[in-house]
């Protein structure tokens, strides 16, 4: 990964992190106590024309590996 583009990414997410303060203090809650074999993440967006689009996924134990590497590089 570009050195730079990790730079703008950081920067980013400070200015995000900043305007919303309340959501990596979720994501950490989530990381350290809700994230499971057969945790189901449900996502839903709603656009201010009203919009709405909705999935979710249920993690199987393979899919347990991508959030561990994500929790050791914090």
């Amino acid at each position: 990964m570009n050195p730079l583009d990790l730079m703008q990414f950081k920067r980013l997410w400070d200015e995000f992190t900043g305007r919303h303060p309340k959501f990596p203090l979720f994501l950490n809650a989530v990381a350290q106590n809700g994230i499971t074999e057969g945790t189901i993440i449900e996502v839903q967006i709603k656009r201010p024309d009203g919009k709405e689009f909705s999935s979710n996924l249920k993690l199987s134990k393979e899919d347990m590996e991508l959030f561990q590497k994500m929790k050791d590089m914090r």
